[in-house]
């Protein structure tokens, strides 16, 4: 009885190690998800190099022979004997998975168009790939391009952070920075294993992606775009009046759909996670979506921006006697990469309408 006991336990104990991996994968994404993000802060970064730099070791330790000594050590016998040839690239798909993760998080709370989306699509079927990639890592030619991948994105987060600008030649160089790093480990690697060429190709690819808009001005990260008809400041926060929502509309409070009266205001308010000591200007680019000739931007108004506010930098611009029809405000960086869009649309009535006050 004890017997078939133990033999059922042990069969249950197998499938339950079948279901670790799923259980590891979104254990992890859901604690970066609720833990990453809210702003970028010098211990992420640190934890995140210490994933790339043991990434490197193993990388490094892979490629160099393990010679067989006569008067090898009793230690060094028992960890030959204990050994799995599995560990070293079970160790890389954990790491890669764990940045792949945590970027992936902060490259999606970063975008709010369409191109930018793309780029954290591309993450995140990275980030589930990874999860069968485990036996590919001996292709050391997808290690080296999956590393130096992470250490290019990684260093655009970082670069940025600790210099304080989010200027564009601080990606490109972060990125050329982050491929220069894979290629000198590849280099230093004894057997030389595999081929550090798409490391390259990947860095022209980001480089070009950064160009078109498609990835979003890193380190900053969107909080709070919205529309009003009035701002206060109120005891540190901002009061603004929307537009309330419809009754069936029973998951929000507030509507994009403005209702306006003749000669009325409406403001639009963001809010932007930005690291410690970082300044630069944020601009707010209006713009009225035409029939015959699309969006037509009608004015690009800026305001200045100083990092470290725990609940993100906020600022605000206006305009009067908008037009009927579709809106959107992006707000963007100096150099005209986007940050956060926001949609809105005009409706004149005779009267004001429901609306709600809310607090930022």
């Amino acid at each position: 009885m004890q017997l078939v006991w133990l033999q059922r336990c042990t069969g249950h104990a197998r499938k339950a190690t079948d279901f670790l991996p799923a259980i590891f994968f979104f254990g992890g994404f859901v604690w970066d998800a609720l833990t990453i993000g809210r702003n970028v802060t010098a211990l992420d970064l640190a934890i995140f190099s210490g994933y790339l730099l043991t990434a490197a070791v193993i990388l490094y330790l892979i490629g160099r022979p393990m010679p067989i000594e006569a008067d090898a050590g009793k230690f060094t016998l028992y960890f030959r004997k204990i050994y799995s040839p599995r560990l070293p690239y079970f160790l890389l798909q954990f790491l890669f998975g764990s940045l792949f993760s945590a970027l992936f998080i902060l490259y999606f709370k970063s975008s709010s168009h369409w191109l930018a989306w793309l780029m954290s699509l591309a993450l995140a079927v990275l980030m589930i790939a990874n999860e069968f990639l485990e036996s590919e890592y001996k292709r050391f030619t997808l290690s080296w391009a999956m590393f130096g991948l992470c250490a290019m994105l990684l260093f655009n987060f970082a670069l940025p952070f600790l210099l304080g600008s989010i200027h564009a030649v601080w990606f490109y160089l972060s990125t050329l920075l982050g491929a220069g790093f894979a290629y000198g480990l590849y280099k230093k690697t004894p057997n030389h294993l595999g081929s550090v060429k798409p490391v390259w190709t990947i860095a022209a690819t980001l480089m070009f992606a950064y160009a078109v808009d498609m990835i979003p001005p890193v380190p900053l990260v969107k909080r709070d775009v919205v529309v009003a008809y009035e701002l206060t400041k109120l005891d540190g926060d901002y009061q603004l009046t929307q537009q309330a929502s419809n009754w069936w509309v029973f998951w929000r409070n507030t509507s994009d759909d403005l209702d306006l009266t003749a000669g009325q205001r409406v403001y639009c308010f963001s809010s932007v996670f930005a690291p410690s000591g970082l300044k630069t200007r944020l601009y707010h680019r209006w713009e009225y979506y035409d029939k015959k000739q699309g969006w037509q931007t009608q004015s690009r108004i800026g305001f200045s921006l100083s990092g470290g506010r725990y609940n993100g930098f906020r600022g605000y611009t206006y305009k009067q006697n908008l037009a009927e029809g579709d809106w959107r405000v992006s707000v963007e960086t100096e150099n005209e990469k986007t940050i956060a869009v926001h949609s809105f649309s005009v409706d004149y009535v005779q009267a004001a309408t429901p609306r709600v006050l809310q607090l930022y």
